[in-house]
């Protein structure tokens, strides 16, 4: 699933490709629940002839602003793509959802799972309220994180997985920076101390700006791996260090990277690097 990384460099290229100040003309839904829980007939009304002001990443969704006051939220899910193309472009069997622009391009949505979402909202039931903190918010500090996570009796994987917790972090990044700041996925955030709590905001912090300086992380070569708006693989696959990495050494150690369970996700550690202590760290 697209994270915060790949959300974000798909935003930068929808505005590199000039989608904001353009005006949508009409839309057409191939596929109901793309929309839902809107009916593709009224999803189309109620983006007709709305001017797209601004792009933008909140979490994991793309926020288009129309002038209508609306937002269009886009969550790429497991497949998602959109891009910007000549109207005359070829379509696929993909394609869930179609805008015509006032110039002459579409803005496509593919999504070969089809589990990808692109929801209409007025601002005054925005979805986006429930969302956490961003990792990069200059009111995040250090001493704010240690604070939030006292107060969440939780293990810290399936915590950071929780987008009301922190908005943006997914499996990739999650099990590099808890690799990255030494710590057991399994821990106690309430056990963590303040300087554990800083070195993770930190590694957060350092694994998502790498991960948008190389275009987000792609796995593999298959059609529904992540690919930017404009079709380009990611490169941050290359610089992984444990996600993935089952039986590889530890880039820090040298001890073999281990895959577990955590909260039903498959995790990847160092168990050298990253040790749980069972009695400090139960969750209590």
């Amino acid at each position: 699933m697209p994270e915060l990384p790949e959300v974000e460099t798909v935003v930068n290229d929808l505005r590199a490709a000039g989608l904001a100040g353009c005006t949508i003309r009409t839309a057409r839904v191939a596929w109901a629940r793309t929309v839902a829980p809107l009916a593709p007939s009224a999803f189309c009304r109620g983006v007709r002839g709305a001017r797209i002001i601004a792009i933008r990443r909140r979490g994991k969704f793309i926020v288009c602003e129309l002038s209508s006051g609306k937002l269009l939220l886009t969550h790429l899910r497991m497949t998602g793509r959109l891009e910007v193309v000549p109207a005359a472009a070829p379509h696929d069997v993909h394609e869930r959802a179609v805008m015509s622009l006032d110039d002459g391009r579409e803005l496509r949505f593919h999504d070969p799972r089809k589990f990808g979402r692109m929801v209409l909202t007025p601002p005054a039931s925005n979805p986006l309220d429930a969302l956490g903190p961003e990792p990069f918010d200059p009111a995040l500090t250090p001493a704010v994180f240690a604070q939030r996570l006292r107060a969440a009796r939780r293990m810290l994987k399936p915590l950071l997985l929780d987008q009301t917790f922190i908005a943006g972090l997914g499996n990739i990044y999650v099990d590099e920076a808890l690799w990255r700041a030494r710590l057991h996925p399994c821990r106690s955030a309430a056990a963590l101390t303040a300087d554990e709590a800083r070195r993770l905001l930190e590694a957060i912090r350092i694994v998502l700006r790498r991960g948008i300086r190389n275009l987000g992380t792609s796995l593999g070569d298959g059609h529904a791996n992540f690919s930017s708006a404009t079709r380009r693989k990611g490169r941050n696959q290359e610089l992984l260090r444990v996600y993935q990495q089952t039986g590889t050494p530890c880039a820090r150690c040298a001890a073999p990277i281990t895959r577990i369970v955590v909260g039903q996700r498959g995790t990847h550690l160092c168990p050298r690097c990253q040790p749980f202590h069972k009695q400090a760290d139960l969750v209590y």
